[in-house]
């Protein structure tokens, strides 16, 4: 194992996938040694998978943002996913997604299906706008998990349709609001990404929708009875 671990710690396995016409390679770096976490990646998922998977998620991402040709999206063109000893679930940077291998190894369900969705959020983070900095961190990670929504990788702890403090809140509480928003108008967050790209206004809501995110956040919850 020992050895099996050092050649997959030298050994970077690349996939390129060709999209449309932008080719975006895909490798996987397993720095995790003999944890339990790698011993249950490598077991479990492995490195195949994910390349499959960072693969699909792109091609996901892409017509979920509506982005149908490159000039519409990021200039991306290597995507590096690391498993690693660490701490947390996830994170995304400069077009690196890292797994902490602990969080996997602990994980008691279907951690092949986790990490497929976990993946999906991350991969989301590399591909989307973000306001140019000015967006809400609690949009940006609500539209991640959008993405992990549509794609039907959720894990059972999320939140129910109309739960949630406030419309930005992250994750899960504002991913099913962006549900609601976008089945008030097909496509609505692909639009909103769109808006996104080189600023944020709380007035993108009210162009798309015609009303104020607070308003709409109020009928989201009234839909509900919440």
């Amino acid at each position: 194992m020992a050895h099996h671990s050092f050649f997959l710690s030298l050994l970077i396995l690349s996939l390129a996938a060709t999209q449309g016409t932008l080719a975006v390679e895909y490798a996987v770096n397993d720095n995790t040694g003999n944890s339990g976490g790698g011993n249950r990646f490598r077991n479990e998922i492995g490195v195949d998978y994910s390349l499959q998977t960072l693969s699909s998620a792109t091609g996901f991402i892409w017509r979920t943002f509506q982005q149908n040709n490159p000039a519409e999206r990021k200039n991306v063109q290597k995507v590096t996913l690391f498993i690693e000893n660490g701490d947390g679930v996830a994170f995304a940077i400069n077009n690196e997604i890292h797994v902490n291998a602990n969080y996997l190894g602990n994980y008691s369900g279907d951690v092949k299906t986790e990490f497929t969705g976990v993946l999906y959020h991350e991969m989301t983070h590399i591909w989307q706008w973000n306001g140019n900095g000015q967006a809400p961190g609690g949009l940006i990670e609500g539209i991640a998990d959008f993405v992990r929504l549509k794609a039907n990788y959720i894990p059972s702890h999320w939140v129910k349709p109309g739960q949630g403090g406030r419309w930005d809140q992250g994750y899960d509480v504002t991913a099913r609001f962006l549900d609601y928003c976008n089945s008030l108008r097909n496509g609505f967050v692909a639009e909103l990404n769109k808006k996104m790209r080189t600023g944020y206004s709380a007035n993108y809501f009210v162009e798309l929708l015609g009303k104020t995110v607070d308003q709409l956040w109020s009928d989201y919850k009234a839909k509900y009875g919440n």
